[in-house]
């Protein structure tokens, strides 16, 4: 590797670096604006200098995992939300759609990323059908909660019969399934996947 190849991955690494350093402090101010509490007071709970604050809130700090982990406690929130690149929340507004009477309606609603990669789902299952998961990543956590309806469903070991109300979470990273008797089902389904990268 010649030096000045040596310099542009230096270059590229602070790049890099000072992006996601940029992006932590964007979410420290958002975050501490979110509950009212001034640069003083965030300083004051983590023992930080509210020069090194204002720095970091800036993007020219830099930022350890040690001093995050401290603003985050003082903000009562998870470390993952201060290491998100997500901009500030706009309204979503998903209209409702008809379901299909011949076979399984599956719905992608919203995915919302954080700590975990969230996808909400709306699954409507007509009278008498059966449809098998397929596995999800490694830790993943299925959470279903039954509108309307009665189904069996989770792990193929340990499926359990839901009604109307009823929550189950479970293991999605291993077999799975959905059967539904004599009436229809709907439901919804929250998929908690471990972030990648």
């Amino acid at each position: 590797m010649t030096p000045d190849e040596r310099d542009s991955g230096t270059a590229r690494e602070r790049r890099a670096a000072s992006s996601a350093a940029a992006a932590a402090g964007a979410q420290v101010q958002r975050r501490r604006q979110q509950r009212g509490m001034s640069q003083a007071e965030l300083a004051r709970r983590t023992g930080l200098s509210k020069a090194t604050l204002s720095q970091l809130e800036a993007g020219a700090g830099n930022p350890t995992i040690d001093t995050l982990d401290a603003i985050a406690v003082a903000l009562a929130i998870p470390l993952t939300d201060l290491l998100s690149r997500e901009s500030a929340p706009t309204t979503f507004h998903l209209q409702a759609t008809a379901a299909n009477e011949d076979g399984p309606t599956r719905e992608l609603l919203r995915r919302i990323s954080g700590g975990h990669s969230l996808e909400l789902w709306r699954l409507r299952l007509p009278p008498d059908t059966a449809v098998d998961g397929v596995p999800h990543a490694p830790g993943t956590v299925e959470h279903l909660l039954v509108a309307s309806g009665e189904l069996t469903a989770g792990p193929v070991t340990d499926a359990r019969l839901l009604g109307p109300g009823d929550l189950l979470a479970f293991a999605g990273d291993a077999p799975h399934l959905y059967r539904t008797g004599d009436s229809p089902a709907d439901v919804t389904v929250v998929i908690a996947s471990p972030a990648i990268g």
